[in-house]
């Protein structure tokens, strides 16, 4: 298809492992977990009581890895952003730097824009906000109450701070906002809307009231309370839901021309693009993975490459008993004969499930396989289901891409609630294996 190519020129990211891209990379490789019990006397009559949390200052001093908030915001800017605006405000802000873009001109600036997600709104400020207008009334709700709980918020408040006056795009697609935003960002570059586009998705939701409810719905992990690390196992015969997390990662996505001329730091490149629908139910996807397969099949085929081309597969993958085994359908239909050389990991065995955040966590963890070579594992794949015997599920230890392709290509899938399904094919930049 036409189009100006598009690449990876910066990352940045907030989860439960840490803030800084590289440690957090390694520490993904080493199978390490970041989930971890939730202890707050609101969650003990709460059937999952684990999650994904950022190590904040105040929290979690015991942990290396602290995302000190408290020296990005003010006690005041607290009062306006929400904590999902704080993360994606902290992830813009490295993504940025590690891209050493910071658009000066007015031409720059209207050429730079946001795409930035959110898959939830903060319950916790509604809940709090209702309980006060219903006990003290009208004059003690704040006036930073509506700003705090629209989605676009995150993608706003990047902006105004860094001066970003092109696209300025929110999507909010469930579990899969962080990859659809990404795709469209790859899109808005592509056709010629922006060169540099901050793309990426965000959440905040590990709190008693969003814990209840995915467990009401019996989405969450129940039988590793006790046993947080091993609680998010994809793939594993073991598996029994998801594990909530938190955080954001963010991409900068650049037009190819015009990150050489700038000399700027390369990861990856955007190839193809995918976005279909399931039309099935409102958690569940297809038994067959039908809207998977065809979002597969459209990214590979706006990429312009076969399906033998592609190497590699982060899986959405979150640990339930039917989406693991939807997805690999979906993938045994589309590649056939291929899945023998193909690998497949899901990361979130390690950084649980971000929800807004999770496609984009995923498609950086996908772009710095195809930039260091590295496959990161799938932790916690003790014992696979005998429906996945035959493929390379990456189980425990990372693998490495093998060095007989010309050039990595590797596809990221997302999929959320009410059937909606993203894809994102990402190629290494040629000649970059070293």
């Amino acid at each position: 298809m036409g189009g100006r190519r598009v690449v990876v020129t910066g990352a940045g990211l907030v989860s439960c492992l840490g803030s800084d891209v590289q440690k957090v990379w390694q520490r993904i490789l080493a199978g390490d977990s970041g989930i971890s019990c939730l202890k707050d006397k609101a969650y003990q009559n709460i059937p999952c009581r684990i999650a994904g949390v950022v190590p904040r200052s105040g929290q979690n001093d015991d942990s290396s890895d602290i995302v000190d908030i408290d020296s990005f915001v003010t006690p005041s800017q607290k009062k306006i952003l929400s904590l999902s605006s704080i993360y994606a405000l902290i992830a813009a802000e490295n993504a940025l730097k590690d891209a050493q873009w910071k658009p000066e001109s007015e031409m720059d600036r209207l050429r730079t824009g946001v795409a930035v997600g959110v898959g939830m709104v903060d319950m916790e400020e509604i809940f709090h906000s209702g309980k006060t207008l219903y006990e003290k009334g009208y004059k003690k709700v704040s006036p930073f109450f509506i700003p705090k709980i629209l989605i676009n918020m995150a993608a706003g408040h990047i902006s105004m701070k860094h001066s970003l006056c092109g696209p300025n795009h929110s999507v909010s697609t469930a579990c899969a906002t962080g990859l659809h935003s990404v795709g469209d960002a790859f899109r808005l570059i592509k056709y010629n809307s922006a060169d540099v586009m901050l793309a990426g998705g965000v959440d905040a939701a590990v709190n008693p009231l969003a814990i209840a409810g995915f467990a009401k719905i019996r989405a969450l992990s129940t039988n590793f309370n006790e046993e947080p690390h091993k609680s998010s196992r994809p793939f594993d015969r073991q598996r029994d839901g998801f594990v909530m997390s938190e955080g954001s990662a963010l991409l900068v996505l650049e037009e190819l021309e015009h990150a050489k001329q700038r000399n700027a730091p390369i990861y990856a490149e955007v190839l193809g693009y995918g976005l279909t629908g399931d039309a099935n139910h409102i958690t569940a996807p297809r038994e067959d993975g039908y809207g998977s397969y065809h979002c597969m099949k459209m990214a590979i085929e706006e990429a312009g490459v076969d399906v033998s081309a592609i190497n590699y597969i982060n899986a959405h993958a979150t640990s339930t008993p039917l989406g693991d085994a939807a997805e690999i359908r979906a993938i045994r239909r589309l590649f056939g004969d291929h899945c023998d050389k193909l690998k497949i990991s899901s990361t979130k065995g390690a950084t649980g499930h971000l929800l807004g955040g999770a496609g984009s966590i995923e498609a950086l963890f996908t772009v710095l396989s195809l930039k260091t070579g590295d496959i990161p594992p799938t932790i916690n794949l003790e014992n696979p289901d005998e429906e996945f015997t035959g493929l390379d599920l990456v189980p425990i230890h990372s693998s490495k891409l093998t060095d007989d392709s010309q050039r990595w290509v590797a596809l990221s899938n997302s999929l959320g609630f009410g059937g909606t399904i993203a894809c994102v094919c990402f190629g290494s930049m040629p000649l970059s294996k070293s």
